[in-house]
């Protein structure tokens, strides 16, 4: 067994900078490092340790780094990291979450953090774009602890007050954290490393910082250790066509070797294929990698931990996130079986109701699930791709209409899928933000409530409360017209009044705004309201209070509805009423 070298993924909002950061360490180290000493392949960055040795020298001091370098998945964001699993964890061994210091924690930060708590990966805080803070006299590449002693106290104290906000929100997000060089017990305190990804300043502080914990906490673990000569190992980040080479799919090796010709057994949609490696393929060096004549060479071996291309037949099907184990005819049953467990994914399905929903990994499809739980939303069914028209049909033979709805993270629609959406008037939901996502289905949940609840409305006594206006009385009786100011609540044709004494003194044969006629009235119109049975001066006079009658059974309805306070405040009144006049239980 050897020390492998850490997988780091780096993660954070958009616009944060985590592209900014990849391209200067991978700059930094071109530059710092010896020729050809940082090797660029497909989804992955590798580092070794004489780069980062060199740009972090005016800190080491005395310290003395073991491990072989760094290995960044160069896909940034949590997408990546949730793509690649291993045996149904992540697979990363350390997360970088890049903050804009002054922008602090923004929605796809918190849930990087949230994806992170899940998976018990250790991470730290790249506080980047230091140099943005009004006044910074940028030192290019300076160590932020050389760096900061030069500014002004008046930049010192803006980047003070940022540097606490974003210790504040990890707090509230459940992270204790602190600026790295305050630290004395990295184990309880997230490290937070002021830096800037443009200027380079703060950049040997991250790597020394990440470096030192990767050594001290994962290889102490014995999680770094890897078999240089045994069985491969690797997860699939993404699944590509090349030319000259058909489907290939991107991966990042984490134990063992693989070798052109060996057999392999890889995820699909379906189920775990045998197949076997027709090429290994790796970038050239980076000063070539932008010429795609001239992209990748092929090579006999490869051992972990690094990324590369494998190309190999009838790859079209599998599942981005999905295992690559290598096998032998003695161990390839074996293989499939364990595969086979690996690919289904770790969600709590609902055998009667809940909503669909589909993502463009395993890992996210997890990420999502597991949000989703968090929020009670229950899920019926989970798959990984883009919605078809299966997905379609099987979510119309839901009974209930809120959980005939499809929640897409990360996946596009299928042509033929379009159609049967239209069809059946299935809801899709898609993003690429998971709280986007449910903070969505909860708007579409709640606006079928208030359909639902707009359509009741027509069909039981909702509560009102009007008076009756002085000097409004148009017509004595058959039937008596009226001038009444709805007080609370709203009226409606059809609907009973009653008085304050509990009796019932007429319907509401119509209302008419000015000379219009309407269907109903809402609280603070003045409408002339035709009521049947009633002569004015007898049942009912001038100047007084009256409600609309609410049957028991509406009234016990009314509890499913979103009321306002004025309408609380009137069922209630009623309530009374029919309590005292009728039947003390009456209503509950």
């Amino acid at each position: 067994m050897v020390t492998r070298q850490p997988i780091v993924s780096i993660l954070g909002h958009v616009d944060h900078g985590k592209t900014t950061l990849l391209d200067r360490i991978r700059g930094t180290a071109v530059v710092e490092g010896e020729a050809g000493g940082i090797t660029q392949h497909i989804g992955a960055t590798e580092v070794p340790l004489e780069a980062i040795t060199e740009t972090c020298a005016p800190l080491m001091g005395d310290r003395e780094f073991t491990l072989p370098g760094l290995l960044f998945i160069d896909t940034p964001g949590h997408r990546a990291f949730t793509t690649l699993r291993a045996r149904g964890g992540a697979l990363a061994d350390l997360g970088v979450v890049v903050v804009d210091v002054q922008e602090g924690l923004m929605p796809q930060t918190k849930e990087s953090l949230s994806i992170l708590k899940r998976n018990n990966t250790p991470f730290i805080v790249a506080a980047n774009k230091i140099d943005r803070i009004h006044g910074w006299n940028p030192n290019e590449d300076e160590p932020f602890v050389e760096s900061f002693p030069q500014q002004s106290e008046r930049v010192q104290d803006r980047f003070q007050d940022a540097l606490y906000d974003v210790i504040g929100d990890l707090y509230d997000a459940g992270f204790p954290a602190d600026r790295y060089d305050q630290i004395e017990d990295f184990t309880d305190t997230v490290a937070i490393v002021p830096m800037s990804a443009l200027t380079g300043e703060g950049l040997a502080d991250l790597l020394l910082v990440m470096t030192g914990l990767a050594q001290r906490f994962l290889e102490q673990e014995g999680g770094l250790e890897a078999n240089p000569e045994g069985q491969g190992q690797a997860t699939v980040l993404e699944v590509k066509e090349e030319k000259g080479f058909g489907a290939t799919v991107d991966v990042i090796l984490y134990d063992g070797k693989l070798n052109e010709g060996q057999d392999v057994v890889v995820g699909t949609t379906s189920k775990p294929k045998e197949t076997s490696i027709r090429a290994l393929l790796r970038p050239k060096a980076m000063d070539e990698i932008r010429d795609p004549s001239e992209r990748f060479d092929t090579v006999d071996e490869v051992k972990a931990a690094t990324g590369l291309k494998v190309s190999a037949p009838e790859l079209d099907d599998v599942v981005p996130g999905a295992p690559l184990y290598g096998a032998t005819p003695e161990t390839v049953d074996e293989v499939v079986a364990e595969i086979e467990s690996e690919l289904e994914p770790d969600i709590d399905l609902d055998e009667h109701e809940g909503v669909f929903i589909k993502a463009d990994t395993l890992g996210s499809l997890e990420a999502l699930a597991s949000e989703m739980a968090e929020a009670e939303i229950p899920i019926r069914m989970a798959r990984v791709g883009d919605v078809s028209p299966r997905d379609v049909i099987e979510a119309a033979t839901l009974d209930q209409r809120e959980h005939q709805c499809i929640l897409g993270f990360g996946v596009d629609v299928l042509a033929e899928a379009e159609e049967e959406l239209t069809e059946h008037d299935i809801e899709l939901i898609t993003d690429d933000v998971v709280y986007n996502l449910i903070d969505a289905f909860e708007d579409y949940q709640h606006r079928l409530k208030s359909e639902r609840q707009q359509q009741a409305r027509s069909r039981i006594a909702f509560p009102g409360k009007l008076k009756t206006l002085p000097d409004h009385s148009f017509r004595m009786r058959k039937p008596a017209i009226v001038g009444v100011r709805v007080l609370k609540g709203r009226i409606r044709n059809g609907q009973r009044i009653l008085r304050e004494d509990g009796r019932v003194v007429g319907e509401i044969k119509s209302i008419r705004e000015e000379d219009n006629p309407i269907s109903e009235a809402e609280q603070g119109a003045e409408v002339a309201i035709a009521v049947a049975d009633v002569q004015l001066g007898r049942q009912m006079d001038e100047g007084e209070i009256y409600y609309v009658d609410i049957p028991e059974g509406d009234f016990q309805q009314l509890s499913d509805f979103d009321l306002t306070l004025d309408e609380q405040e009137v069922k209630q009144e009623v309530a009374e009423i029919k309590r005292e006049e009728h039947e003390p239980y009456w209503g509950m």
